[in-house]
């Protein structure tokens, strides 16, 4: 990305905005961990918009960003919280690689700030509610109707991650018993194809949101969306406990019950079916410890030289116990 992008912004939102654009209080914020995020204002006609421009490095694309942008307004025309979309563009000359330009919503994105912001307004709750209906309305889109480029998840979803996962533990993991033990447990419990394949976003949890004292204000971080998947993996991503900062007794983001959670999934439409959702839960946990894994080789083998990813294998002891916690006998964990 060019170092100093203000002048590329300002030459593209001049077009495509249809007249002189003049940026200040240029700000890098630090939401966004494999992307960069640039809050700004810009001034159209002496009229300021507070704006967020989300520059995409093609090495961590997951989807085109006109892509994302088409999914995003999509999900936000069916009352899905969404920043809305200002502009796109895919050409690098600009700024170095594609952005999408989009409002800025106030609110805390910082799982711990998320969490004293919802303890001290004592909205928790509300913001429950807020998420699972927005999570629901999102599934009762039909994911037919999502841009081309929106990734479309196979026939079977359940079975394809598992076996992308299961290749990637045998070969990281292969001398760690609880993890051959989760992928034994996970093999004999396979779902099945989803009855109601949906447009699902893959990562709806507590630092994908934007929230302030009256609720949930946002949802971000739509590159990971896919056509076609299993709604349940978006309801177990949230649940896990790695999502909870500390405050494990509750369970979604460490602000709400699983009951109020799904009950406000349900009323907005949304079917939950506790069985797919404990073998989502599960296949997640095991997915971000072979990550984990993933990210320590990366520091071991000089790929990456990080201390953050060197300091990511020591967490994959906790992931084993989080395993065996949620496949012991008789235990909905």
């Amino acid at each position: 990305m060019s170092a100093e992008p203000v002048g590329g912004l300002t030459d593209y939102l001049t077009g495509a905005l249809g007249g002189p654009v003049t940026i200040t209080d240029f700000q890098f914020l630090s939401a966004g961990a494999r992307r960069r995020n640039i809050a700004f204002t810009a001034t159209i006609a002496r009229t300021p918009r507070r704006l967020v421009a989300t520059i995409v490095p093609p090495a961590v694309e997951l989807m085109p960003v006109d892509g994302e942008a088409g999914v995003r307004e999509l999900a936000r025309a069916h009352g899905v919280p969404v920043p809305a979309v200002v502009a796109v563009c895919s050409d690098t000359r600009y700024v170095g690689e594609p952005f999408v330009v989009s409002e800025h919503i106030d609110g805390e994105t910082v799982p711990r700030r998320v969490l004293r912001t919802l303890a001290a307004s004592g909205n928790a709750a509300r913001t429950a509610r807020q998420w699972g209906a927005a999570m629901a309305r999102l599934h009762g889109i039909d994911p037919a109707a999502a841009p081309d480029s929106v990734p479309a998840a196979g026939a079977d979803p359940a079975a394809e991650h598992l076996a992308e996962v299961e290749a990637a533990a045998r070969a990281l993991l292969a001398d760690r018993p609880v993890f051959s033990l989760a992928l034994r447990w996970l093999e004999k419990r396979l779902p099945g194809p989803p009855p109601a394949p949906a447009l699902v976003h893959t990562d709806m949890r507590n630092g994908n949101l934007i929230v302030d004292a009256d609720g949930l204000c946002a949802v971000l971080d739509w590159e990971g969306t896919q056509r076609f998947g299993d709604p349940m993996r978006d309801v177990a991503w949230p649940a896990l406990r790695m999502w909870r900062f500390r405050e494990d007794a509750r369970e979604f983001g460490g602000f709400a019950d699983r009951e109020t959670f799904v009950g406000a999934y349900e009323e907005a439409g949304g079917t939950f079916d506790l069985d797919r959702f404990r073998w989502w839960k599960v296949m997640g946990t095991l997915y971000w410890g072979v990550g984990l894994a993933q990210q320590a080789a990366a520091h071991l083998d000089g790929t990456v030289r990080d201390i953050v990813m060197a300091a990511s294998g020591r967490r994959v002891s906790e992931i084993e116990w989080d395993l065996l916690m949620q496949i012991r006998p008789r235990v909905n964990a």
